[in-house]
């Protein structure tokens, strides 16, 4: 299986059809057509139902899909380093980053590292602990951030100067806006918005054997999306301060958890993990910034 055939695939899977799928990747519908067909042969599977004018992925293709996602990255990234071994002015570095107002570290450092090394591309995606480290693994993130502490087994990590502090967002007319922090009595019986780490992790741990007291409405990744769902008068979210636009014209408020509940902030990186040279002065820059 090449890594070709893997990229004519994930075209055809976006595309949803042939022709366009041909014209984007500049080959011929015959070629691409057969590139598929040997690429089920060889996985003994159907990837795709056909229909009229357009196809659609079978549950082997889905699947196929996610596996191609991340080899074709994975390629990308290892040629983008070999590319920029000599080139110690510029290069690609790739994060995966948790949700905290601290990522202004971060990017202040990008930005100063810029200045001097105008050629860094750095790309950036988001996403909770085992989305990062999933990544992190497989060698697509140079560097991830998490919101609990790692595992110094496999990795080597920065702790970030500050902590997420932990409260609740809610309506700013509602009653609990009154109050100047939130406990736990004020949490039972209300609809909550949390991310599922959140809950399972440090809200848990907040709250101890009082957490079955608790109904966790929904679950969100991004906060942003929970909060709309607060405006619109379907619950409170349960987030780190800073993250939610609280400003009066808003029509939110955030409140912090009593007894204070904060999360710390951790950059991290794979033990024995080959840098670029971009990669390695960024990390030393990093260094220098968090200690």
């Amino acid at each position: 299986m090449e890594i070709r055939t893997l990229r004519y695939f994930l075209a055809i899977a976006r595309e949803e059809n042939m022709t366009k799928a041909a014209e984007i990747l500049h080959v011929t519908q015959p070629t691409l057509s057969k590139t598929l067909r040997a690429l089920e042969d060889e996985l003994g599977q159907r990837l795709f139902t056909r229909h009229s004018f357009s196809i659609s992925l079978t549950e082997e293709g889905i699947l196929l899909r996610k596996r191609a996602e991340d080899l074709v990255s994975m390629a990308d990234k290892i040629i983008g380093e070999f590319v920029s071994l000599d080139d110690i002015t510029g290069g690609d570095i790739y994060f995966g980053l948790a949700e905290s107002y601290q990522i202004r570290y971060l990017a202040q450092e990008i930005k100063r590292f810029k200045e001097f090394y105008p050629g860094l591309r750095y790309h950036i995606s988001s996403g909770d602990t085992e989305q990062v480290t999933e990544k992190l693994d497989k060698g697509i993130l140079d560097f991830a951030v998490l919101a609990e502490e790692p595992d110094t087994a496999k990795y080597h990590y920065l702790t970030f100067p500050e902590a997420d502090v932990w409260g609740l967002v809610m309506p700013n007319d509602c009653q609990l806006a009154k109050k100047e922090c939130i406990c736990v009595d004020d949490l039972v019986g209300l609809p909550l918005f949390c991310s599922e780490q959140g809950w399972e992790k440090d809200i848990s741990h907040w709250c101890g054997e009082r957490i079955n007291e608790l109904h966790l409405e929904g679950s969100f990744r991004l906060s942003y999306n929970g909060s709309l769902f607060v405006s619109e008068g379907l619950g409170y979210l349960l987030t780190f301060d800073h993250l939610i636009d609280t400003s009066p014209i808003s029509g939110l408020v955030f409140r912090p958890l009593s007894p204070k509940l904060e999360a710390k902030m951790y950059l991290i990186w794979r033990k024995y993990q080959a840098f670029t040279p971009i990669a390695e002065r960024l990390l030393a820059g990093l260094k220098d910034r968090f200690v």
